[in-house]
Formats: structure tokens, sequence, C-alpha cells
């Protein structure tokens, strides 16, 4: 017989006080720079090179014996615009930064993530003693943008439309800021991540090498990707209009409707039909089917519920007509997809 057992617990952050004591204590280039302002480069020349007077880190040095490198940023003065030949990224443990990212201005929050791509270009805005920024440097071959784009793509009507857009360029492809403040599960993960690094005991680097991907699937799983207000700017007001439907359509597929749409986000029904279709080459319930099975094929996939709940779970009323669109979409019956992916 097996009794659970069910509480509230509040969840904390679980860094090591220790590490964390560490992480907070000012070294001895953030007294230098806290004095003077100006910058001290942290890493030795064999770490970088340089071209048109830009930094560019090198894979030599960061993983020389590891595929993880972490570090705290040094706070108190402008980091210069740089690049790298790896992944990057940053976690924001306490306060804010202002980057400058690919000629974009971004803030990322206290609990945000900022994933760079290798070749990304970007400078960091002195930071105060209150601000911490924890640096996660890897080369996972297996973990990049085109992976985590891939997996949205597949499963968001949003991420389809930006890919596609003419007007995106490589907007979404270099960087990606991921609101995670408030998701417990993920900020757990990322506390243990430092803890491990700078605990450094056995395994610590293969446990911190298993975390990323399941780091990367919740992050893709939980959180809304934020488009910036530049970024969202390049695009003409029809982009935005359809851009806001598609998160719309994403978030209330189960029962959305074009009125319901249009009431939602303030638009006239007729206008948003015709931008929808004009934008995307589909009408508005054809997206909605869209988006429902992908939902559902997303459930096929990953879990073990039934086929007829799954079916009723995204909004469909009829199972023969969902039937008939997942076989249009996928070429196989849900059970036959469920069978080839498990």
């Amino acid at each position: 017989m097996f009794i659970i057992i069910v509480s509230n617990i509040q969840v904390v952050n679980r860094v090591d006080e220790g590490i964390k004591a560490r992480i907070f204590r000012m070294n001895s280039r953030e007294k230098i720079q806290k004095e003077t302002g100006g910058f001290i480069m942290d890493y030795p020349k064999k770490s970088f090179s340089k071209k048109d007077g830009t930094m560019n880190l090198l894979n030599e040095y960061f993983f020389r014996n590891k595929d993880i490198y972490v570090s705290k940023h040094n706070r108190f003065a402008d980091y210069p615009y740089h690049s790298h030949q790896f992944l990057e990224l940053n976690y924001m443990l306490r306060g804010e930064c202002h980057q400058t990212i690919e000629g974009n201005l971004e803030v990322l929050n206290k609990g945000e993530l900022l994933l760079l791509d290798s070749g990304c270009h970007h400078s960091i805005g002195a930071m105060g003693e209150e601000d911490i920024l924890i640096n996660i440097l890897f080369r996972d071959k297996n973990i990049n943008l085109e992976w985590l784009t891939g997996i949205k793509k597949k499963n968001s009507l949003v991420y389809d439309f930006l890919l596609n857009s003419s007007v995106s360029g490589n907007h979404m492809k270099k960087y990606i800021i991921f609101k995670s403040a408030n998701i417990p599960h993920i900020q757990q993960i990322l506390d243990q991540i430092i803890t491990e690094y700078f605990r450094d005991e056995e395994f610590s680097t293969k446990i911190i090498t298993l975390y990323l991907p399941i780091l990367f699937t919740e992050l893709v799983r939980k959180c809304d990707t934020y488009l910036s207000d530049e970024v969202r700017s390049l695009y003409r007001e029809t982009d935005n209009v359809a851009l806001n439907t598609l998160q719309l359509i994403e978030k209330e597929y189960r029962d959305m409707t074009l009125t319901k749409a249009a009431d939602s986000l303030g638009y006239n029904k007729n206008y948003l039909s015709n931008v929808i279709k004009k934008k995307t080459g589909s009408t508005f319930t054809e997206l909605v089917n869209k988006q429902k099975i992908l939902a559902a094929n997303l459930l096929i996939e990953t879990t073990n519920i039934p086929i007829n709940d799954i079916i009723e779970q995204v909004g469909f009323q009829n199972k023969t007509y969902f039937y008939s669109l997942y076989k249009d979409k996928y070429k196989t019956l849900p059970l036959e997809r469920r069978k080839e992916t498990n």
C-alpha cells in the first residue's frame, strides 16, 4: 500500500548558499571597474581574435577540458561588442541588464534567459551591484537554434509564420529571449546547473550536460518566445495583425472562432479574415484546425492519453473530421504515429 502526501511547498532558490555568496562577492576586476568605470578584459588574448575591431571569442580557449563553461558576468562597466564561435546562454539570476544584440536594444529581467547563436554579435551595458548575470557557454551540437526553432515550428503557428516571413530576416535565428521568470521548474534546473558547476564535484560536468537538453525542452514547451518591439517594428501593420491573431489561436484554439478573435483583438471581422488569408494563405478556420491538429499530435507523440480523449481535449466535435485532417497532415493514422515515435 502506497501513501502519497501532497502539501503546498513554496519554491525557493536552490543555489547553495556558499556558492551564492561566491557569485555575489565582488572580484578583483569588478573592484577596478567600479572604481574607474572602465572595462577590464576578463580573458587572456588567446581566448579571442579580432576582426574589424570586434572581438570573437574562440572555442579552443573555453572548451579545452570540458564542453560547458559557466561564469558570472563582471559588473560596473560596459562589455564591448563581440561574438563567439559557440552558443551562449545568459541567465539573469538577479536584477536586470541591457544588451544590444544584432543592433536591437533588449532588456533581460530577473529569471529570464537569452540564447545567442554562434556568430551573434552583442554588447552588455554596465550592471549595478544588485545585478547578477550568469553566462553558460556550451558547444553541444545537438542543441542549436535550428533545433529549437524546428521544434517550435513543428508545433507552433506563430513560429511557422515568423520563419517563413520575408521581413523576419535573421532576427529569430540569431537570438531568442525566453520569458522564464515565473516557471519554477525551469528556475530549479538553472539553479542546479549553477550549483553543480561551481561545486565542481565528480560527474558535475556530466550532470550539467544531461540537464541542458531537459532545460531547452522545458523552454520550448513552457515559454512564450519574446519578440522585441524593435523586431516587431520591422513588420507592416498587416503582418502584426496576422501575428497577433496566430498568437491568440495558439492559446485559445479549443473554442476559438473568428468572431471571438475579432472581438478580443479589436479588429473588424471581415478585415481580420481578409488579412489572415492574404498573409498566411489559409482561412481562419483552417488555422484553428491546424493548431488543433498540432496540439493533438504533440499529445499523441509524447503521452499515452487515449486518442478519443485527445480529440475531445483539443476541441474537435467530429471524430471523423479529425481523422481526415490528421491523415492529410501526417500521412498516417494517430495510433500508427504513436507506434512510430515511441
